[in-house]
């Protein structure tokens, strides 16, 4: 069985580089990844979440204003009886400088994960994959306890 993950960049950002990288890494650890691209309002996420019954959602922002862009999202999928890991990442504040300050606000906000614009993709991926209960790979496990 295929495990479905949503990917995109919310609100009115546009940078793709980061989100290409992930979802090439996604793709290649196994996952089914369905990328909505850049420019990604959280009516799509939703949708796309709801369609293909996905069992993540990763959202992107690299503009500084993920909190505006993502207030709502989490109501917005309980409102269609969804409950996906729900993860965030990049440059998620403008001046982010404290990273623990901004991973509790997004935890408040119901993700599951908050990670920085430094995070490598595999680390995501290790954690994607214990959040969700699938096995780790050899490399992960090693990767995880050095």
């Amino acid at each position: 069985m295929t495990t479905t993950v949503i990917l995109g960049v919310i609100g009115s950002d546009a940078h793709a580089v980061g989100i290409t990288i992930l979802e090439q890494a996604l793709d290649a650890a196994g996952f089914d990844v369905r990328n909505l691209g850049v420019q990604t309002g959280q009516d799509e996420f939703v949708e796309a979440a709801a369609a293909s019954d996905a069992e993540a959602v990763l959202v992107s922002s690299l503009y500084g204003h993920a909190e505006r862009d993502c207030d709502g999202l989490h109501e917005a999928l309980a409102e269609r009886g969804l409950d996906p890991e729900t993860y965030v990442g990049g440059n998620l504040a403008v001046g982010q400088a404290d990273h623990e300050a901004i991973s509790e606000r997004f935890e408040r906000m119901g993700f599951d994960r908050v990670f920085d614009a430094e995070t490598d993709p595999e680390d995501a991926i290790v954690a994607l994959r214990r959040d969700l209960g699938i096995a780790e790979t050899d490399t992960e496990r090693s990767r995880v306890s050095s």
